[in-house]
């Protein structure tokens, strides 16, 4: 222990242990006014730029000031930063290689802060997938699924992949499909949708809705029926115009009908009609003789 402390003590002269102690108080300088920038650069950003933003923008204010701190602290303690840039460079370069889908992910997260197609908050569909938002990093963006999942898309697929922004904008159309039977007055039809979607609270007046017939079905007219309301009354919106369409056709007997089959047996002029008939009715023919 003795010959240890003998071989160390040449090294711990004044001078030096003057250079160890700016080090550190540069260390910890650099830390208090790294925190300090970032309370700063946080009071500044609140309210003129977006969570996400705010927060990359605070995280590299510290990674920097802390930074030139800690180079200052080696050149204090007399370290050749010459070596250490070097071995950085060979380093990175290794790590370049090794992770060049993490490169990808890296300069895509880039991409999308610039771009900012959607922001923490908003509800955005990537292929099968639905959620929210919750953060947007260098790497990955993470969602919330309405079953409460959470979801990690790397931003390379954000970036290849077409991305709908559910909520980007205050009104959304609620798209019904409806099938009226061909007896149906179709003027008629639309004078009942529209008056059911005027009556709706949660239904905009303007945009006016839409009415479209779509095409002719096998067993109905099928008609698309397209409200518009609040972005916030999606849900709500559609399903109130289901149960107060249905009520109105009901009222006004409007037929929306099931689908139709007609069987025949045998071929040609000799085909018989095949009625199939309803349990009461088998039931009645099974107890005759």
């Amino acid at each position: 222990m003795l010959e240890r402390l003998g071989e160390i003590a040449p090294f711990l002269t004044p001078e030096r242990l003057a250079d160890g102690l700016g080090a550190l108080l540069l260390v910890i300088a650099g830390l208090i006014l790294a925190r300090l920038l970032t309370g700063v650069v946080r009071r500044l950003t609140e309210g003129r730029f977006e969570p996400q933003h705010g927060l990359l923008l605070r995280r590299t204010v510290y990674a920097v000031t802390l930074s030139l701190f800690v180079v200052s602290a080696l050149q204090q303690l007399g370290v050749e930063l010459g070596i250490f840039l070097g071995a950085a460079g060979i380093l990175t370069v290794a790590v370049g290689f090794a992770s060049q889908t993490s490169a990808s992910n890296l300069v895509s997260g880039l991409f999308l802060i610039a771009e900012r197609p959607f922001a923490p908050g908003d509800v955005i569909q990537v292929g099968t997938t639905t959620g929210e938002v919750l953060s947007i990093d260098l790497l990955a963006v993470k969602l919330r699924t309405f079953d409460n999942l959470f979801v990690r898309l790397p931003n390379e697929i954000l970036i290849k992949t077409e991305v709908r922004n559910l909520t980007r904008f205050p009104i959304r159309r609620v798209d019904l499909a409806i099938g009226v039977a061909y007896g149906e007055d179709l003027d008629r039809v639309r004078e009942v949708l529209y008056e059911v979607a005027y009556a709706d609270p949660l239904c905009l007046d303007e945009p006016k809705p839409l009415f479209l017939i779509t095409g002719y079905g096998d067993s109905a007219v099928t008609l698309q029926f397209s409200p518009w309301g609040l972005r916030q009354n999606y849900v709500e919106l559609k399903n109130s115009m289901q149960i107060q369409i249905k009520r109105a056709f009901e009222a006004a007997g409007i037929e929306i009908p099931y689908p139709h089959r007609a069987l025949l047996a045998g071929g040609g002029e000799a085909a018989l009609p095949v009625r199939l008939a309803g349990p009461a009715e088998a039931g009645d023919k099974a107890t005759r003789p």
